[in-house]
Formats: C-alpha cells, sequence, structure tokens
C-alpha cells in the first residue's frame, strides 16, 4: 500500500511538471521591441518586433495609440517587424510619431514600450542673435536656438569663419560655447568688435542666421548679472547646465552655492567658462536650488541670482502584479506601487487594452489595487 501510494505520488509531481513547462511556453514575451529610430525625410524605417509563445502569435502595429492597417506604406513583415519603404514628412502627413506593437496568441496579449520615429529636419531659428553692447574686460553673450529634431548643434561665425576653429583674433580661452548654443566672449576687448552669427547642423541640414554686432565700450560697472540660472527640469543621469554672465568694470568673480547651504557635489559639477555650472549624470540628491553671485574682486560690491533645479525620476514599479486563478464570479485582487518623481500615475491594461472601471472593476488608490 506504502509502495503504491509513493508511485501515485511521483506520477502526480511528474504531471504537474509538464503542465508547469506548459504553462511557461505558453505566455508571451517579447524576444525584440522597437526602438528610437531617426532618419532622413524620404528614407526608409524598420521598427523591430518579435514575440515567442504558444503558436499562432499575432503581431499588431499603433501609431500614436491608433491601430495601423498593412498596406505599400505601412509592410508588416513575417518576424513582426515594421517597414515604412519611404518615410513622409509633411504639413500634412508625417510618418513621425509614437510606435507600439501588439503580441497576441490565445492566452493574452502583451504590448511593447514605445519607440519614437523622429524624420530629421530643423526649422526656422527661434532664437537669433541680437546686438550686443559690452564694456572692455566684461562678457558678451549671444544667443541661438532652433526647433530641429534630432537636437542640431550650434557653431558659430564671426563673419564667415567658424568660431573657436581658426578664429584667430580671439584666445580660446576667453571664449566658451555652452551645449545649448549660448555664446560667451569672456574679457572683451575693442578688437572683439564685429559681426557674429551662428549655424545650426544636423544629419537632415544646416541652417545659417542673420549676423549682429558687438560694440565694445569704455565704460566703468559695477557687477550687473545680465544672464542667470533658469529653472530647470532634467531627467536622471541627464546633464544640468546652469548659466550665470555678470558684466563689471573689473571682471566680477563669479561663484556658487546652494540655498540650503548643503555643498555642491564636486565629482559631478564643473565650471564651464568663466562662472557657468555643469552638473552631468544628475540624481535626485542633485535637486534644489542654486545662487550665483557675482562680486567684485577686494570689494563687498556683489549681484546674486537663483533658480531650482528639479530632477525626473522615472517610474519604477516597486510591487508588481501576480498571476492569478479565481473561480468564476470569484473575486481578483492585483496590487501595484509605482515610484517616481513627478509621482506616477497608474493605469491597468488586460490584453493590451486599458481597463474601464464598472461596478465589477475598482481600483483603490493607495497601493493601485484593482478587483
Amino acid at each position: 500500500m506504502i509502495q503504491f501510494d509513493l508511485c501515485l505520488c511521483q506520477c502526480l509531481l511528474i504531471l504537474l511538471g509538464f503542465y508547469f513547462l506548459y504553462f511557461i511556453s505558453c505566455e508571451l514575451s517579447f524576444i525584440t521591441e522597437p526602438c528610437h529610430v531617426t532618419v532622413l525625410p524620404n528614407d526608409p524605417a524598420l521598427l523591430d518586433c518579435q514575440a515567442h509563445g504558444q503558436p499562432p502569435v499575432t503581431i499588431k502595429w499603433f501609431k500614436n495609440g491608433a491601430k495601423l492597417a498593412e498596406s505599400q506604406h505601412f509592410q508588416f513583415l513575417s518576424n513582426g517587424s515594421l517597414f515604412i519603404p519611404k518615410t513622409t514628412h509633411t504639413k500634412e502627413e508625417s510618418d513621425e510619431g509614437v510606435y507600439q506593437c501588439l503580441s497576441q496568441n490565445k492566452y493574452g496579449a502583451i504590448l511593447s514600450q514605445r519607440s519614437r520615429l523622429t524624420i530629421a529636419s530643423i526649422s526656422e531659428f527661434v532664437l537669433l542673435p541680437v546686438p550686443v553692447v559690452a564694456t572692455e574686460g566684461s562678457v558678451a553673450r549671444f544667443s541661438c536656438s532652433v526647433s530641429s529634431s534630432p537636437t542640431a548643434s550650434i557653431t558659430w561665425e564671426c563673419p564667415f569663419t567658424v568660431l573657436m576653429v581658426t578664429f584667430s583674433k580671439l584666445s580660446v580661452f576667453r571664449i566658451t560655447v555652452l551645449p545649448n548654443g549660448v555664446l560667451q566672449i569672456h574679457n572683451v576687448q575693442q578688437e572683439d568688435s564685429g559681426q557674429y552669427g551662428c549655424v545650426a547642423t544636423n544629419i537632415g541640414s544646416r541652417l545659417k542666421s542673420r549676423t549682429a554686432t558687438l560694440t565694445v565700450n569704455k565704460v566703468f560697472k559695477i557687477p550687473r548679472i545680465i544672464a542667470g540660472p533658469q529653472n530647470t527640469t532634467v531627467s536622471l543621469h541627464q546633464t544640468a547646465v546652469l548659466e550665470c554672465v555678470a558684466t563689471g568694470n573689473p571682471r566680477p568673480i563669479i561663484s556658487w552655492s546652494r540655498a540650503d547651504s548643503k555643498p555642491i557635489d564636486v565629482y559631478k559639477a564643473k565650471v564651464l567658462g568663466n562662472g557657468n555650472l555643469v552638473i552631468t549624470d544628475v540624481s535626485s540628491k542633485h535637486s534644489g536650488v542654486y545662487v550665483c553671485r557675482a562680486t567684485t574682486p577686494g570689494t563687498r560690491n556683489h549681484s546674486t541670482a537663483a533658480a531650482n533645479v528639479t530632477v525626473l525620476v522615472p517610474p519604477t514599479i516597486v510591487e508588481k502584479p501576480e498571476s492569478q486563478t479565481r473561480p468564476r464570479a470569484g473575486t481578483a485582487r492585483f496590487m501595484c506601487r509605482a515610484e517616481g518623481i513627478p509621482e506616477p500615475r497608474i493605469s491597468w491594461l488586460k490584453n493590451g487594452e486599458e481597463v474601464h472601471l464598472n461596478g465589477r472593476i475598482k481600483m483603490y488608490n493607495r497601493y493601485s489595487q484593482i478587483l
């Protein structure tokens, strides 16, 4: 009798093992998900999507939340990927947008990560250099900004000569070009007078601005911050740029501090040029109010400006929902809790489609439970 029970128990364990392996093989999972893609106008684009699960597995594509129909323009490849032979980017019609693929079999569906398709372009300048009057020994500042995809690099000419490369009249130690395209000329001299223009370039195009005149005067002035730091919001591990440009004669000394008296992170922060604070690989501890102070050497004459840095922390699911088996008309409770800055908003999907709350389905906020 004992031997029979032992054999029966072993048989049940083997059956359970086969069931578990079958269940695992039925579950869907992505082999490849679409990534962000940047292409030139009229070039082809390929968005990869491959999934594994119990056949048959079907792949559907969505653009900006709307389902795509297969056509000559949107071609669905046999492996699940989306191919666009010739991308379109006009005012009336554009292939730019956010794409996702939905993988589905008879056991359920999964939705891929968002993939942004960007078609390289440069629009007109949104910020052009304007004439500047500066005093000897102070700082001259020119701004230049353009709307582009992907982000354009900015170079400067004075005139018709690329600054920082072959420009012979200025010492490179007096010139700073910030990542956002701002040009600063420190310790301005009379020979710096002239016409300054910027050039925006990305993989799609090249655009040259009109020029602006720099006039240099000999006038004594107390410290004055002409371009102080601006409130800025940056994503985790990105770079925060806090500009601080001050005029005065003699040239003011620029220093930085935090309003909460905490020390500035010397490992991640550095001064670029003559007073601009650049913080790389930011984390939540870098959030706070930063104060720029311009002081005349040997005096108490000073001017200050402050700005707040907010570091965005992407949402992280700290409590995940678990698969459940419930009898018909029973109650299922799924838990989901996330953290991030700002506080994440949680929504629920069933088979890739958003769940709408009703009398049977309810969601409770603190831990975002759905019943």
